[in-house]
């Protein structure tokens, strides 16, 4: 079972932000590799089949010409054996009585028709081998003129290394383009984040969109700038309306206490009546200390002081032996060698102590609740029913009441508070089944150690 934690999150989204602008600026920088790659690639291609193509029409049609050509020649004087009008031809002509000794010599042309022909092979000395073979067979004599495509083939192959070369070239020269572009694009993008970032940290976000020209990133500012004047406005009213509660609130909290400790003084009070007022106080105090907190938060501003843990314990468990009603349960208090005091308002450490142990003594028909003080944290154990799966994962989510919860009064927006204030605070909680049986809930004092980052 995953144990329900609330802490901090701000850097980690920083993080996530920027390795959004990291692959953003990949993105810009592979697209311009991959357009001039594969712009490039094609190019080369179409440039190969089409060397390759026309090479081969002008060497065929040379070759028609010259067979042509031969066989008039050698049929104006059939005694001697005529000139090839290109040098790098050479021909053959085979008479009817030499056709099967052709067969024996060349099997390989004895078998082609009329036309153009490719052969090519290994020599016995291991040297490869292509040419063009033409054939004109006539009843009385064939003809044959070869011409050697080694030349062409070298050709072809530094050909090939050129066109490779210049692909090359060119996706480095895409990756310089793209690099600059994405810095140049990127640019208005980064310093518009800049500028949202620093201005965040007033009350008063600055004004974005007249840093900026008129283009996209200008319209994104001003979506911007306007998105921020209507959110500072609610946030305006939401404080505003925060500190007329909390002050019209404070008033009648401060008749309740004047009026409370003028009936305390009296020495002729019953303990029934006594009791009733003491109750009535302790109600006092929590209501005052909750506003505090509540105003704290709504302010989004850290106060000070100097609270003792250990006495706001005591003072917790005062309130709660009354309200048992007979239940069998024992409270207890383990401190530590030193108090544990906390930079923090007494107001806001009782809410956040508090909600941890109304809860633990809440869902506890019997046994005991112990809250143990340590260096830097407090542990409140108890022994209820446990932590269920559900209420693991949904624990300090607003309005959420745990599955035990039953009839037990609350709005389940304590724990809520409470996630709320550590992360103002900076604090942890982490609320763990216990080793047995209950609940054991933490909360550490002290700010998580920044994490390393993964290679």
């Amino acid at each position: 079972m995953r144990p329900a934690e609330s802490s901090p999150g701000r850097p980690a989204r920083t993080r996530g932000r920027r390795r959004f602008r990291r692959r953003l600026r990949s993105r810009i920088i592979l697209s311009f590799v991959l357009l001039g790659l594969g712009l490039t690639t094609i190019f080369a291609f179409l440039t190969q089949e089409a060397r390759d193509r026309v090479e081969n029409t002008l060497v065929e049609d040379l070759m028609n010409r010259n067979i042509d050509e031969y066989a008039r020649r050698y049929y104006v004087d059939p005694a001697r054996n005529p000139a090839v009008p290109v040098e790098q031809i050479r021909a053959r002509v085979v008479k009817r009585e030499r056709f099967e000794e052709l067969r024996r010599e060349q099997p390989d042309w004895y078998e082609l028709g009329d036309g153009i022909h490719n052969l090519s092979g290994i020599d016995e000395d291991g040297t490869p081998f292509m040419y063009k073979l033409a054939v004109r067979k006539t009843p009385d004599e064939w003809f044959f003129l070869a011409y050697d495509m080694s030349e062409t083939m070298r050709g072809a192959t530094q050909f090939q290394r050129a066109i490779f070369g210049s692909v090359v070239l060119v996706s480095l020269l895409s990756l310089l383009i793209g690099w600059w572009s994405a810095a140049r694009v990127m640019s208005p993008v980064s310093a518009l984040a800049a500028r949202l970032s620093r201005s965040g940290d007033s009350s008063m976000p600055e004004a974005l969109a007249p840093h900026f020209p008129d283009d996209e990133v200008g319209q994104l500012a001003s979506a911007l700038d306007d998105y921020a004047f209507r959110l500072t406005e609610v946030v305006q009213r939401d404080r505003e309306f925060n500190a007329d509660v909390s002050h019209e609130l404070r008033t009648p909290l401060a008749v309740i206490r004047g009026a409370v400790e003028l009936l305390l003084s009296r020495p002729d009070l019953d303990d029934k009546t006594r009791t009733r007022l003491l109750r009535i106080q302790r109600a006092e105090q929590q209501c005052t200390d909750l506003i505090s907190a509540l105003l704290l938060l709504s302010r989004n501003e850290r106060g000070h002081g100097a609270t003792d843990v250990g006495r706001v314990v005591e003072q917790l468990f005062d309130a709660h032996r009354g309200q048992l009603g007979g239940k069998p349960l024992t409270l207890r208090l383990e401190a530590g060698p030193r108090p544990l005091i906390v930079d923090a308002p007494e107001s806001a450490v009782t809410v956040a102590v508090g909600n941890l142990v109304g809860n633990a003594i809440k869902y506890t028909l019997e046994g005991e609740v112990v809250v143990r003080l340590g260096d830097h944290a407090v542990e409140v154990a108890d022994s209820g029913p446990g932590l269920s799966a559900e209420d693991a994962a949904r624990l300090f989510e607003r309005g959420y009441r745990g599955t035990h919860a039953e009839h037990s009064q609350g709005g389940g927006i304590g724990l809520s508070i409470v996630r709320r204030l550590c992360a103002l605070y900076g604090w942890q909680v982490r609320v763990v089944p216990g080793p047995t049986r209950g609940v054991v809930a933490t909360l550490s004092f002290r700010p998580p150690a920044p994490s390393m980052p993964a290679d």
